[in-house]
């Protein structure tokens, strides 16, 4: 499941994680949040950010 947690520290500090996205996918799910908040601090790439996307094609021949 795809979701975007933000966590808001008592200092005020405001950390965004994009968890179950895979590839660019983790940057473009959270570019609206950076931009509405403004300067971004520090971006930590997971594992994940490395793995792509597969989409699995079919093709059936008729006869």
């Amino acid at each position: 499941m795809k979701t975007v947690e933000i966590i808001i520290s008592p200092g005020g500090e405001i950390q965004i994680d994009a968890v179950g996205f895979n590839g660019p996918d983790c940057e473009r799910a959270t570019r609206y949040l950076e931009e509405a908040l403004g300067v971004v601090g520090n971006r930590v790439k997971k594992p994940e950010h490395q793995q792509r996307n597969r989409t699995k094609a079919q093709q059936k021949v008729g006869l």
